[in-house]
C-alpha cells in the first residue's frame, strides 16, 4: 500500500535527519548545533500542518503574502505546536514592512542598501511599538561569483562592513550563500569560502555574532554541513 502524504513526510524527514547526524559526527560536529529548515514556499497551510504533525518546527517562506496567509491559518489550530518562520528569496523594499516581526531571520540582505532599508524600517516599527527588537538577518554573499546569483560579493561584504557594523535596526547573525548545482566539488569550495569569509569578518568586527551560516539545499546539505552550516 502507498503511503499517505504524511507517512512519505516522516519517513523523508527521518532519512535527512540520519544524514545530517552523520554528516556532522563524520566532521566532529554536534548534531545538535545545526537546525533543519523545511521550505515551505511551495504548499499550502494543509501540507503545512503534516510537516508540523511529524516533527518540523522550523520553516522559510520566500513571498511576505504566503508567510503572512500561513500565520493566519495556523492561528486557527491551537492543536499544533509553535513553529518558527524565515524568509529566504529576494526581499523588494516595498514588502519589509510585511515581514518584520513575522520572521525570526532575514536569509537574503543582499546589499548595504537594502540592509539600511531593513534598519530604518526595523528602528521605526520600534519607535511605533516601543517593544520592538532588532532584525536579525543574514548577509546573502555570492561567493560562486555565477551571474544568475544575488548578493554582495566577498569584496563588497568586505567594502561594506563598518557601514553594516553600525546599522542599530538590524543584528547581522551570519551569513547565506547558494552553491552552484550538480557539482558535490564546487558546492564543498563555495561553503568553505564563506566559513572562511565569515570567519574573517568576525575578526574584523567581533561585536558581531556571526555564528550562523545558512546554506545547504536538498542535494549538497551534506556538504554544508561538513563546510560548518
Amino acid at each position: 500500500m502507498e503511503d499517505s502524504y504524511e507517512e512519505a513526510l516522516a519517513r523523508r524527514s527521518g532519512e535527512i535527519m540520519e544524514r545530517i547526524e552523520a554528516a556532522a559526527r563524520a566532521n566532529g560536529r554536534d548534531p545538535g548545533d545545526i537546525r533543519l529548515v523545511a521550505v515551505s514556499k511551495t504548499v499550502g497551510p494543509e501540507e503545512l500542518f503534516s510537516a508540523i504533525r511529524v516533527g518540523y518546527r522550523h520553516f522559510a517562506e520566500n513571498r511576505p503574502q504566503m508567510l503572512n496567509a500561513k500565520l493566519e491559518a495556523l492561528k486557527t489550530r491551537s492543536d499544533l505546536p509553535p513553529v518558527d518562520f524565515d524568509l529566504i528569496g529576494n526581499l523588494q523594499k516595498n514588502k519589509i514592512n510585511a515581514v518584520l516581526g513575522r520572521v525570526g531571520l532575514i536569509h537574503s540582505i543582499s546589499s548595504l542598501h537594502l540592509a539600511e532599508a531593513v534598519s530604518t524600517r526595523a528602528l521605526r516599527r520600534e519607535a511605533e511599538l516601543s517593544a520592538a527588537a532588532p532584525q536579525d538577518v543574514l548577509l546573502e554573499v555570492n561567493i560562486s561569483g555565477e551571474a544568475t546569483k544575488s548578493g554582495f560579493t566577498a569584496d563588497e561584504v568586505r567594502s561594506a562592513l563598518d557601514d553594516l557594523r553600525v546599522l542599530t535596526g538590524i543584528r547581522i547573525r551570519g551569513l547565506m550563500t547558494m552553491a552552484p548545482q550538480g557539482d558535490a566539488r564546487r558546492a564543498r569550495a563555495t561553503f568553505e569560502g564563506l566559513r572562511a569569509l565569515r570567519d574573517e569578518l568576525a575578526s574584523r568586527a567581533p561585536e558581531l555574532d556571526l555564528r550562523e551560516l545558512s546554506c545547504g539545499m536538498s542535494e549538497d546539505f551534506e556538504e554544508a554541513v561538513a563546510a560548518g552550516s
